[in-house]
């Protein structure tokens, strides 16, 4: 079956648009690295951070028993404290066990798990956010507790898309 080049690229064109949009560059990070509990007790997440470069429209995945764990963003003083109790200390609660969390805006972003005797464990995440992606990321060097294996995954359409193209040449360069 021969396809008409014009209705070869109408199929590219949509493919293109079905796939999953996020910034070029945007990059997903199992927190603790990959596996189903990066977010327990165990890890090392000062040690963690600082082998990550965090940009502007990244995200944190959060993977976690829910029974046992929780993610809460709270303030700096709330974080070296892991008192997550004065008003205003806490400025978003997860509790799903697979949450993920964008970080929209350059600055600097604090974690704890909330579960009583989790955080002072070492249970908690400081990220250093930077606007652009030749700039320096990472996080705060701030408690260090046993370490443990990291990984990020860096993800973007902008990637498929170029192959998508390149196929679609090739197709059009036949069919014509």
């Amino acid at each position: 079956m021969h396809m008409p080049p014009s209705q070869l690229l109408a199929v590219a064109l949509v493919s293109v648009l079905l796939l999953p949009w996020r910034p070029a560059g945007a990059a997903e990070y199992a927190v603790g690295g990959d596996g189903i509990n990066g977010w327990d007790t165990g890890t090392n997440y000062a040690t963690w951070a600082q082998a990550q470069s965090f940009v502007a429209g990244d995200a944190l995945l959060f993977n976690y028993v829910k029974s046992q764990h929780n993610v809460y963003e709270v303030t700096e003083a709330a974080y070296r404290s892991c008192d997550a109790t004065a008003p205003g200390s806490v400025l978003a609660t997860y509790d799903t066990g697979f949450d993920r969390i964008v970080l929209p805006d350059a600055k600097t972003y604090w974690f704890i798990c909330e579960v009583p005797n989790h955080c002072i464990g070492g249970m908690k995440l400081a990220v250093n956010v930077s606007s652009a992606a030749g700039a320096p990321g990472g996080s705060p060097t701030i408690d260090v507790p046993p370490p443990s294996p990291s990984a990020a995954s860096r993800t973007s359409w902008t990637a498929a898309s170029g192959w998508l193209v390149v196929l679609l040449g090739v197709l059009v360069n036949r069919a014509g």
